[in-house]
């Protein structure tokens, strides 16, 4: 029999690929609604009551608002509402032993944020060894693809005549809505500065986190940061650890935000020398950053195998 979901909010960038990508599932009937009714509490209980699993692609305040329609759901929330609130799973599997366990099980997953996906793929392991202190303080530079603002930044970016080609950093503030989760699932003991920055693309990332020797206990070099993602990823389907000697790497010098586009893949690199190095992460925004890591967690709250649909 198959599994019953509803998408609430697939008329936007995440819900729309998620929807692309259930739709073609046998094993997955994805459950609609009259759309004058999407906004009628009676009716979204209604749809709430026949879905296995209620996907939230809706902004944080809509989120909210429809967790409390009703308490036997099960929700997997990709807003920012529940990221960091009691109660909730973080939705990265890879995160920690048994977390895809607690996810499996749980009532209520929280998606993670793009950036927070390959910040904490490259910073977590490293605090969780001991190497890096959770007492540094991190500063962390990344760049995403346009389609991370959504419809309002799609739409500027790809308006007749006017479409950037520049990167250009935002959230100047530095308090960024992404540096909760970063803090509280790193176990950092201070928040990272975090400067990200959006690209002339569609869609890509890279997150990229600089380190001196002296911040990394018993480091010798990239590699030895390398042996210590090897150690935590080893047996993951969707974490690739890529040598930074490996001639493919790079394209005359430069690391490509895209490779990981239409994919769940993120590749953990390491570049550096004896007393500097830069732990970076890359991965599709809207695919292990958003709506493919979500169908990741669906299929383990579904009890399917975690890889079913995605491509690593």
């Amino acid at each position: 029999m198959s599994a019953q979901v509803y998408i609430d909010g697939q008329e936007g960038t995440t819900g729309l690929l998620l929807h692309k990508e259930l739709a073609r599932r046998s094993d997955i009937d994805l459950l609609s609604i009259d759309p004058a009714l999407r906004k009628d509490p009676i009716a979204k209980k209604d749809i709430f009551r026949q879905a296995d699993v209620v996907v939230l692609c809706l902004p944080d305040s809509a989120a909210k608002d429809a967790v409390l329609l009703s308490e036997e759901t099960r929700f997997l929330d990709a807003s920012t509402a529940h990221r960091v609130k009691n109660g909730w799973v973080y939705g990265l599997p890879e995160l920690r032993a048994g977390q895809r366990d607690k996810i499996a099980r749980s009532r209520r997953v929280s998606n993670p944020g793009c950036y927070p996906t390959g910040f904490l793929l490259t910073i977590a392991p490293l605090i969780d060894e001991g190497l890096l202190p959770r007492s540094t303080f991190i500063r962390t530079h990344a760049i995403s693809g346009y389609s991370g603002g959504g419809k309002k930044l799609i739409g500027k970016y790809e308006e007749k005549g006017s479409h950037r080609t520049e990167g250009r950093p935002y959230a100047l503030g530095l308090q960024h809505k992404h540096v909760a989760e970063m803090q509280a699932y790193s176990g950092l003991d201070n928040p990272p500065l975090f400067e990200p920055m959006v690209g002339g693309f569609y869609k890509g990332m890279l997150v990229q986190t600089p380190l001196f020797a002296r911040e990394l206990k018993g480091y010798s070099g990239p590699e030895s940061v390398l042996d210590a993602f090897f150690r935590k990823y080893q047996n993951e389907t969707f974490v690739k650890i890529c040598s930074s000697e490996h001639p493919d790497i790079l394209d005359d010098g430069f690391l490509s935000p895209q490779e990981c586009n239409g994919t769940n893949r993120v590749e953990l690199f390491a570049f550096g020398h004896e007393h500097q190095v830069t732990v970076t992460a890359r991965l599709d925004n809207l695919g292990k950053g958003a709506a493919l890591a979500a169908v990741q967690n669906l299929n383990l709250m579904l009890g399917l195998p975690e890889e079913t649909g995605l491509e690593s």
